[in-house]
């Protein structure tokens, strides 16, 4: 991955502290493991009980030999000691760390910025150190996947799929679930990019759903969880400087008006009406990348199959039945009716502030739980694939036998 800002190397650092880094990773260099300062003491049992762990990281679309599988297999015959424990530990921990944070670290340059705490995975050591003490080894990295049915489901299609790009696509999509909070709200808004759908769940049922317009490809719309506690009826667009500058916009064209701000420069703002781009209704979101969900005033844009077209942002058919649905839990319904009545601009707090997950899966699950695929707009597979598959994990060992 080729951008690597503040948060990976903050990343790289905590997980230096757990014992959990690619020793060159943060050079740029290769994905050996270093065998942490204080390895593990592993009998004879333990160490077979995690290659068995190892060898089962197939299941989870993974490939064992990336986790010292020989090295592992070749201290074993020598007995226990101080190889054994360097090189199980290290091995361990390298699963550990690909089971509950993902394998690919940096996703950056493909707009994934649904953020877990590195700091998460500061217990790890000694979670693997007493489920080892206590015999419970593949119950610790059993609960460091997902339990999503979402992960479920896909898990159990790689199982029945042979090798090739069907399960290469599941393969990846298990590594974005990876990548996911380990808790997610029981209801909440959906966004699966490649899916151009958006779903209302309440406690854990969807109850409806609307076609989406996202970002394009040269315009991607970004993975991120941002919540929603409000709406804009006829709202204004202050249309983003990237936005101006690509489409040349101009004074009086299409209803765009010129403000002057204090620094001399000048902000681009198109009013409430018809030619609004936002349309009737816009949802605000919580986040710093100007993305939110809003109607539009080109309607026929949802019929085409391909919906990648926007500048990054959401647009939502039927949005104003969405407004009310989310309204009508809780609230005053009858305030969304005299707004849209009104020409006039009207922001509504919602009953309930809703977490949307704006995600990126080409394989997903449908209203039975059956997974289905989709296409990949954005070519970001190749990205994720190529990370699962880079080279091989090198485990090294501070002990003489290595």
């Amino acid at each position: 991955m080729s951008v690597r800002g503040p948060k990976w190397h903050g990343l790289l650092a905590v997980l230096a502290i757990a014992g959990l880094q690619p020793a060159a990773l943060a050079a740029g260099g290769d994905t050996s493991i270093e065998s942490p300062q204080q390895a593990a003491h592993w009998t004879q049992s333990a160490a077979r009980e995690l290659l068995a762990v190892i060898e089962d990281a197939d299941k989870e679309g993974l490939r064992p030999a990336d986790y010292g599988l020989a090295g592992l297999k070749q201290a074993l015959v020598e007995g226990e000691g101080a190889t054994l424990d360097a090189r199980a530990t290290a091995a361990a921990l390298a699963l550990a760390r690909d089971y509950y944070l993902g394998r690919v670290i940096d996703r950056s340059d493909m707009q994934w910025m649904i953020e877990r705490s590195p700091y998460e995975a500061l217990q790890l050591p000694s979670q693997l150190q007493k489920a080892i003490d206590d015999g419970k080894l593949r119950d610790f990295f059993d609960a460091l996947l997902p339990s999503d049915p979402r992960y479920r489901a896909l898990r159990t299609e790689l199982a029945e799929t042979p090798a090739g790009p069907t399960r290469d696509r599941l393969r990846v999509n298990m590594e974005r679930w990876r990548w996911m909070p380990r808790s997610m709200a029981s209801s909440y808004l959906y966004v699966n990019v490649p899916s151009y759908r958006l779903q209302l769940v309440q406690d854990g049922v969807q109850l409806s759903s609307y076609d989406v317009i996202v970002g394009a490809r040269d315009t991607p719309t970004p993975q991120m969880v941002s919540p929603t506690g409000s709406l804009v009826v006829n709202p204004s667009w202050y249309v983003p400087q990237s936005i101006v500058r690509k489409s040349g916009l101009r004074p009086g064209r299409g209803g765009y008006v010129w403000k002057a701000v204090g620094d001399g420069s000048y902000r681009v703002v198109q009013p409430p009406g018809p030619r609004n781009a936002l349309g009737r209704i816009k949802f605000n979101l919580d986040n710093d990348q100007a993305i939110y969900l809003h109607d539009t005033n080109i309607k026929a844009a949802f019929e085409r199959e391909n919906r990648a077209l926007s500048h990054g942002c959401i647009r939502v058919k039927d949005i104003d039945q969405l407004a009310f649905e989310l309204m009508n839990r809780g609230g005053n319904e009858s305030a969304l009716d005299e707004a849209l009545a009104s020409s006039q601009t009207a922001t509504l707090r919602l009953p309930q502030t809703w977490p949307v997950y704006i995600v990126y899966f080409t394989a997903d699950t449908d209203d039975s739980g059956a997974v289905v695929t989709y296409g990949d707009p954005y070519h970001y597979d190749a990205k994720v694939l190529a990370g699962l598959d880079g080279p091989p994990v090198q485990i090294a060992s501070s002990s003489s036998g290595a």
